[in-house]
């Protein structure tokens, strides 16, 4: 009788787990720098992306600010600037991340995903990839935001510690507006399609307090804008960025992201694999 050949060693979990971390996070930061290298193939879209808040916030600092008060004194431009600083911000990343699905959505339609079944990535890693680009983007965006701001009057004695802590919102609005717009990217048809579906979610922050106080506002629209997210998320940054406590706005604000961010990835897990299916 021949003797059996000796079994196969079975393979330990953590022995294969690893090298699927290691592609997955590969992957991650491949597609990260594909997605950015693209936008800086797009000087027009990185440009719009950057310089329309910049000129949104001059306008509406000099031509509404002298005659916007926002607070127990006469209006002023330093004043209005103040107030409306956070909500540019926020704004801006609306701007920035529309671009993520009209790119995601062209990821879909081209043909990239059946590509990527020939490497070792994981599909998933594609979308992965354009949110850490979009968040590089904006907030680079963010950034110049705020650096007009200071070279046009901007000024706060807020501890840093709180300057932080407003980052962290707006930062953490980004990376939701980045998923619930590569969702829709998702779920796009095209990527004219996948722009006209985001639309709507760019004009959240002028129905919010950051443009105006909401108590000037009529009952209905009132009652509209002290129930979405971005009047939270306005006021608790503005608080941070004037030193004081942000009290309940920054729990809301958490709430609302938490449940976004939710419901975008339930949906995208859900739509992915059928979409990338063959």
């Amino acid at each position: 009788m021949s003797a059996l050949a000796p079994a196969a060693p079975a393979l330990h979990p953590a022995a294969s787990a690893e090298p699927r971390a290691a592609s997955f996070l590969t992957g991650t930061l491949v597609l990260s720098r594909r997605s950015l290298l693209h936008s800086f193939r797009d000087p027009e879209s990185v440009l719009m992306a950057v310089l329309l808040p910049v000129m949104m916030m001059l306008i509406f600092v000099y031509v509404l600010g002298g005659a916007m008060s926002v607070g127990d004194g006469a209006p002023s431009h330093g004043e209005y600037l103040a107030y409306v600083l956070p909500a540019i911000a926020l704004t801006s990343a609306g701007f920035g991340a529309s671009f993520t699905a009209v790119v995601v959505s062209n990821d879909m339609t081209t043909g990239l995903i059946d590509r990527l079944r020939t490497m070792p990535f994981p599909a998933v890693t594609v979308l992965l990839g354009h949110t850490v680009a979009s968040l590089v983007r904006n907030l680079l965006a963010t950034v110049v935001v705020v650096l007009v701001a200071l070279a046009v009057g901007y000024r706060t004695d807020a501890p840093l510690l709180s300057l932080l802590g407003a980052f962290g919102l707006i930062a953490l609005w980004i990376l939701v507006i980045t998923v619930v717009f590569a969702t829709l990217g998702m779920l796009a048809g095209s990527a004219e399609a996948a722009s006209g579906y985001g639309f709507i979610l760019l004009f959240l922050p002028y129905l919010s307090s950051g443009y105006a106080p909401v108590e000037t506002m009529p009952g209905w629209l009132r009652a509209f804008a002290e129930h979405q997210p971005m009047t939270p998320l306005i006021d608790a940054a503005r608080a941070l960025m004037d030193g004081q406590a942000a009290g309940a706005d920054a729990l809301v604000s958490v709430v609302w992201c938490t449940g976004l961010i939710t419901i975008a990835l339930v949906v995208a897990g859900y739509v992915f694999p059928r979409r990338t299916s063959r």
